[in-house]
């Protein structure tokens, strides 16, 4: 499997974090140690300012009718998956505002809104789509619409990406923002 790992500035990724294949991490997100992200059935793009747990799993499945070129998995921004849990899905978009809480399954036929709960320890394996802001918990997998929108997590990344550099070792950006077409002009001109 080839690794073609893409980090944005601004992004936060722990050295000690196993990324394979075709990732690309949005400016803004958190990536903790211990982290799995495997891209074995086409790419991963994870949006801005997710927050992605210690001992957290996304792969994007292989499926067998497999497209070419393969779909990519597309993860919303501002998404937050807790501690241990793991995300198998050859669908092509996981939603915006979402919580996968502590050790969380979603398996490969579940597709995700945004705004949506997924409770601790819940396991979401039968195939069906979450609308937007449905919130699943207990050990019935009860679920309910939210009656609010999910709080933003912008103070806990800015407070995450000025600490984590003091106790883990990063991965360095490695995608730089391109210039805006005026300034391509511009030094095209001078």
């Amino acid at each position: 499997m080839s690794h073609n790992i893409k980090i944005l500035p601004g992004a936060t990724v722990c050295e000690d974090c196993t990324l394979e294949g075709d990732i690309t991490i949005g400016g803004g997100t958190v990536i903790h140690p211990r982290v799995t992200i495997i891209a074995e059935g086409g790419p991963i793009i994870i949006a801005e300012y997710c927050i992605i747990e210690e001992y957290s799993t996304i792969i994007h499945k292989k499926s067998e009718k497999q497209e070419n070129p393969p779909k990519p998995l597309f993860i919303g921004a501002h998404n937050v998956f807790e501690v241990g849990c793991r995300l198998e899905s050859p669908c092509g978009h996981i939603g915006e505002s979402n919580v996968f809480e502590c050790r969380s399954f979603v398996g490969v036929d579940v597709k995700i809104g945004s705004g949506c709960v997924i409770g601790a320890a819940c396991s979401l394996t039968a195939a069906q789509t979450l609308a937007d802001n449905t919130v699943i918990w207990g050990s019935q997998h009860h679920n309910r619409e939210a009656l609010e929108k999910q709080p933003s997590q912008l103070l806990q990344l800015d407070f995450l990406s000025k600490v984590m550099p003091n106790y883990h070792r990063l991965r360095k950006p490695n995608v730089h923002k391109r210039q805006s077409s005026r300034q391509s002009q511009e030094s095209v001109k001078a």
